[in-house]
């Protein structure tokens, strides 16, 4: 069983090895301008991406970083309306060939949002459509069939918790600004006489 653990992990790093880290800078940098102009990050994915998308914008809150999540589903059913120009979308989709993804990168063109890929594919019909993505590299899922979305999601939650966590630190966060946003729980009573 060890191994199996052993392999995923290594995968992993191998896949989080392959960020362009100059592309990654360029992502927090607008991210940062994006934010500071009171506009806000967008994440949209669909399917497993879902709760990674959730998980990032949770961050993004508990840090007072402007965040939401669209469902690439939802979106063309009203949720559109979330998107104003000069937001900044992340699009997550492992192959870039997702039929809805590709339909809503053009309605988020119209709108004039400023796109961003992530994704797994160098050569896709969203690498050609959205020219800023950072795309990495991924041996194997890690499961029997090379299918099943595993070591994508955790490369994917990885990624946007380090933009996340990233951002905060340029921005200034402090744990005082965080302390207010997360008064509960365990974190909040470990917060108390801070």
């Amino acid at each position: 069983m060890r191994t199996y653990f052993k392999n995923i992990l290594n995968t992993i790093e191998k896949s989080v090895q392959s960020m362009d880290e100059a592309v990654f800078n360029q992502l927090l940098d607008e991210c940062q301008t994006v934010i500071e102009s009171g506009r806000k990050v967008i994440v949209s994915g669909l399917g497993k991406n879902v709760p990674v998308c959730d998980k990032f914008v949770g961050t993004m809150n508990s840090l007072g970083i402007p965040a939401a999540f669209m469902n690439t589903n939802t979106a063309v059913h009203g949720d559109l309306g979330l998107v104003k120009p000069g937001d900044l979308v992340i699009l997550l989709t492992k192959s870039g060939e997702t039929i809805e993804s590709v339909y809503l990168t053009k309605l988020l063109k119209q709108r004039g949002a400023d796109l961003w890929l992530l994704s797994f594919n160098r050569e896709s019909t969203l690498t050609l459509e959205i020219p800023k993505h950072l795309i990495l590299d991924l041996d194997h899922e890690g499961d029997a069939w090379d299918i099943v979305p595993n070591n994508s999601t955790t490369v994917n939650l990885i990624v946007l918790q380090g933009l996340a966590l990233n951002l905060a630190e340029r921005m200034g966060v402090t744990l005082a600004d965080f302390k207010v946003n997360h008064p509960g729980g365990a974190i909040g009573e470990q917060l108390k006489n801070v």
